[in-house]
This record gives C-alpha cells, structure tokens and sequence, in this order.
C-alpha cells in the first residue's frame, strides 16, 4: 500500500506508517528544514517544499491513503484565535488542502491528525460536509499516545476516512504506560544549581512544590499547569515546539536533550534530527507519535 504525507514535518506520520508497512511515495511541507530531515529519514520518497494550496496535484503520485497533519497552532488552546493572531486564523485553512488532494486523487483511506479542539472550528462542519461529498465516511477518534507505547501524555484527534457507504470501526486496543524514567539520563546533560543566581522566583517555586510531592527526582514544567511536578514513574506531559520539561535531580537541574525528547514522542534513536537543539524540539513538538500512527494505521487496515 501506497501513502503520501501532507504537512509532513520532520516524518513522525511517515515513519509511523513505514512500522506499519505503508510505503510513503510523497511528502510535502512548506519549511526547508523541516523537507531536508524528511528527506534523510525517508530518502525513497519524493518530496516537495511548497504551500499545498498551491501544488498540483497532478504531479503527486498515485496513493492508497492520505496522511495529513495541517496547522494546529489556530486550533490549540495554547495559540488560537483567542490571542488575536491573524496568522493562526489564515493556519486554519490549510486543512482545505485535504480536500483539495482527495477530491483529485480519490484515494481509498484518508487519516488526518490534529489536536482535539479541530472539531471545534467554526468550519469544521463544512469541511466534513466536502470530504463526505467525496464519498468518504469518517471516524474520529481522540487518541493518548501514553496509550500506544509512547512515554508522554499526548491527546490527539485522529480522523479515519474510508470511500464507502459505512464508517470503519477500529479497534484501538491500550498498550501499557511506559514512564519518563525509560528515556531520562541522569549521568548525561550540563546541570545547574536549582539555585543558581537569577534562577527565577517562579521556578524555585515549582521546583519547591515537585520535591514535596516527588521527591529529589522529578519533572518540572517551566510553563503550563504542572505546578506541582510530575514524577518521573508516569508519563512526561505533552512536548511542545519549545523547551518546556526540566528533569530535577535533587540540587540540580537540566532542561530534556534532544535525544530524550526523541525518545519522549516515540522515535527511533536512529531517526535523525537537526544538529541545533532548538530546531530539533520544534520540529519534534510538532511532530506526529509513530508508534501511535502505526497502530492506528494497523486498525484501519484491520478493519
């Protein structure tokens, strides 16, 4: 089976469905950097750098299920519209290149990711209306990819299409909770002194509030409602396109490397990444789970 990639990122949807033996033919995404490591993660696929309004659907190749992933930084809660940003209202209507991609090439299968607050657009109920247009039925489904072998509590809308008469019903079966400590190297990393001059206020006060509740090792947030830590015997909460987790370890402290935050969102070690920290967190925050997209690819085939 034959699948291209829309909003492609780095790969995580790409490398979810190369674990469930989906040969990715296309990839496109609109930032260079993002193609470049697609294109050394996946280097038998074609890739394109564009904005998918704008492409030719001519040119891609034929496939058997459409992966996209649009904007989600209009929908989120974090950066929606309720901050008045003009750029996340226009991010919206990248989801109309889904349409735009099916109505040409009709594929059997369809999967969009998204964050869960997609379904809340305004013009979702007109989107949906266009792909059932197109004689797609749709499943949606929310998703934690705690649930499927991942170390991080992530919520995602998944919605599965089919061209048929009835929607599928995937049988999403729960794999057990990995925690934090499966990928946190306290023997690596440049530590600091939790009270290092210029240390915040506000972050000696979270560090405070973790070691009563956890202990000498566990998870800080420097941003979000974990005010209190979370130990490291759970899950890591979501990550983001920047730096959020600083794993403590009794005086002193590190924000995750690149390596953890890898591990954290369910890559291979092998999967290769930008050399600049900062690059590699916003690429991998935006990313797609693979291990979830693998077993929610495996459902779809299943069922």
């Amino acid at each position: 089976m034959k699948a291209i990639d829309l909003f492609a990122g780095s790969g995580g949807f790409s490398t979810g469905a190369r674990m469930a033996g989906i040969d990715v033919v296309w990839a496109a995404n609109h930032w260079p950097a993002a193609v470049e490591i697609h294109s050394k993660n996946h280097p038998s696929a074609q890739h394109a750098c564009q904005d998918l309004h704008q492409t030719n659907w001519q040119d891609v190749p034929a496939h058997d299920l459409l992966l996209a992933s649009p904007c989600c930084q209009g929908h989120s809660r974090a950066r929606g519209k309720g901050h008045g940003n003009p750029q996340h209202d226009a991010s919206r209507s990248t989801a109309w290149a889904v349409v735009s991609a099916a109505e040409y090439h009709k594929p059997a299968f369809f999967l969009v990711e998204n964050v869960p607050e997609f379904a809340a657009w305004s013009l979702y109920p007109a989107w949906c209306q266009a792909m059932d247009a197109l004689g797609y039925c749709m499943t949606p489904m929310i998703v934690d990819a705690a649930d499927h072998g991942v170390p991080q509590h992530r919520k995602r809308l998944f919605i599965a299409g089919v061209r048929a008469n009835h929607p599928l019903i995937l049988n999403l079966e729960k794999r057990d909770h990995i925690p934090a400590s499966s990928f946190i190297d306290f023997n690596a990393g440049r530590w600091s002194a939790v009270h290092r001059e210029g240390r915040a206020k506000s972050t000696l006060d979270r560090v405070a509030a973790g070691r009563k509740v956890h202990g000498d090792r566990f998870i800080s947030s420097f941003y979000g409602n974990e005010k209190g830590g979370r130990s490291i015997n759970r899950p890591i909460g979501t990550l983001t396109t920047r730096d959020r987790h600083a794993v403590v370890d009794g005086d002193r402290m590190r924000m995750l490397l690149t390596q953890e935050c890898r591990a954290a969102m369910g890559f291979p070690p092998n999967f290769i990444l930008p050399d600049a920290h900062r690059d590699a967190v916003h690429m991998l925050g935006n990313a797609v789970c693979p291990p979830v997209a693998r077993d929610v690819i495996d459902a779809l085939m299943e069922a």
